[in-house]
């Protein structure tokens, strides 16, 4: 039975990215068969990516078959996955996120988990010397998904092997990082195509707060006006998008990555309460800009309090 490679349900450019890396790792170099897919529709940036390096996109799945083999990567939060995911056979989970606990296997399995900034750089490392026989365009989406999650080094996750391995693939690949990396964040700043729902869970992850649920969003540009102008009507959304998915609160902190700060949409008292608590903000508008936040998973989500 082939097994189905995928990330977390809000592909971003490491969740697209980094299930093609592994399934051509499995196919080509462990012999085992493996198919890249995805829990959702990929946001632009990667989009870009997959076109830039002449990838396939990877087939959008909604249901998950009990007993499927798959390998989990870039999560390991039951939330981001398919509700059923215990029913699968989990094979492998290949991370660079906290443990976060509820996932069942059917043996033992092949766990890796480290503190890097991006998945694929994980999977540099496990590949190893085998990196000399992958095709230049999955080189060109590892260094995507490298340059993606670190913010072009500029976010706080990032390490000096991200740094290292991203640098060795530009230099393989013959790519100018700071030329790349802008076209990469010119893709992810271009959100005039979607919905304010659309834009509220495009880069969306879960969180229980205090007995609350959140839906902690990011939306990482280099034009934030073109979030913020929309600022009313997202704000307008958050009930509906919150009760649809089950949640207390929206939390949308518009990264500016080049201004290296978070602004923080606040609709309401709690959302107020939640900006004073966690980042000592001072509150007087609808908005409040978060200097030096660019990380959910390191600076937002471990300092979040009600």
């Amino acid at each position: 039975m082939t097994t189905l490679v995928f990330g977390h349900k809000s592909p971003d450019t490491d969740s697209t990215g980094s299930p093609i890396i592994w399934s051509w790792y499995l196919n080509t170099i462990k012999g085992t068969e493996a198919k890249p897919v995805l829990l959702g529709e990929p946001n632009t940036e990667a989009l870009f990516m997959l076109d830039h390096w002449s990838l396939d996109k990877p087939e959008i799945i909604s249901e998950l078959a009990s007993d499927t083999p798959v390998v989990i990567v870039d999560t390991n939060n039951p939330a981001e996955l398919p509700d059923n995911i215990n029913d699968a056979d989990i094979t492998q989970i290949i991370d660079h996120h906290k443990l976060v606990g509820g996932l069942e296997t059917k043996g033992p399995i092949d766990i890796r988990i480290e503190p890097l900034a991006c998945t694929a750089t994980l999977m540099w490392k496990m590949i190893g010397k085998d990196m000399a026989q992958m095709p230049t365009s999955i080189k060109g989406a590892m260094l995507s998904c490298i340059l993606s999650d670190t913010l072009e080094f500029r976010s706080p996750t990032t390490t000096q092997e991200d740094k290292a391995i991203a640098h060795d693939l530009a230099k393989d690949l013959g790519v100018d990082i700071p030329t790349y990396a802008s076209a990469l964040f010119a893709a992810k700043s271009d959100v005039s195509a979607f919905s304010e729902a659309e834009l509220l869970r495009m880069d969306s992850k879960e969180y229980a707060v205090g007995g609350k649920q959140f839906r902690v969003s990011v939306l990482e540009t280099t034009s934030p006006a073109q979030v913020l102008d929309r600022k009313n009507a997202l704000m307008a959304a958050m009930p509906g998008v919150a009760k649809e998915d089950s949640a207390d609160e929206v939390l949308l902190f518009v990264v500016d990555i080049l201004n290296e700060e978070a602004t923080l949409l606040v609709p309401n008292d709690t959302v107020k309460t939640v900006a004073e608590k966690s980042f000592g903000a001072t509150v007087d508008a609808d908005t409040v800009v978060l200097p030096g936040i660019m990380s959910r998973k390191k600076q937002i989500i471990p300092n979040l309090k009600i």
